[in-house]
């Protein structure tokens, strides 16, 4: 078990994991590639992490088991989003917006890979009403 970080903390390590596993892979494989890495390097550091969690929705009285996946969610309070694409498209800044209000999270990280610096590709994403 390891120390409790401050989610600046825990994001700075993620963002060091990214330029790490982009300097030595590269942008150019799919997003599976370095969800699995990313998943590999957290949880090797001693971090709780879920990969590919199935969650649901409750819309008035209509339940939905399944109505959307997280790629990576650590330490139940930073929801990791991995992308492999440029451009990237804005609808995936919502997604996560949209994620963080659903588990009623305040921090999220849009992670694209497929740029030519990884530090281009990292995007911190807020729910200022979620709890930390």
């Amino acid at each position: 078990m390891i120390e409790p970080y401050s989610i600046n903390e825990l994001t700075a390590v993620v963002v060091d994991l990214c330029v790490k596993i982009h300097t030595k892979v590269g942008p150019g494989c799919y997003e599976r590639v370095y969800e699995e890495i990313l998943y590999y390097e957290l949880t090797k550091m001693g971090f709780n992490v879920k990969r590919q969690l199935l969650l649901p929705i409750q819309y008035e009285e209509l339940f939905i088991p399944h109505a959307y996946k997280l790629d990576l969610l650590v330490e139940d309070r930073l929801v990791l989003e991995l992308k492999s694409q440029h451009p990237l498209p804005l609808v995936f800044f919502n997604q996560i917006r949209t994620h963080l209000s659903f588990l009623n999270l305040k921090n999220g990280m849009l992670l694209n890979f497929k740029v030519p610096r990884m530090k281009d590709g990292i995007f911190r994403i807020f729910n200022n009403s979620g709890l930390e």
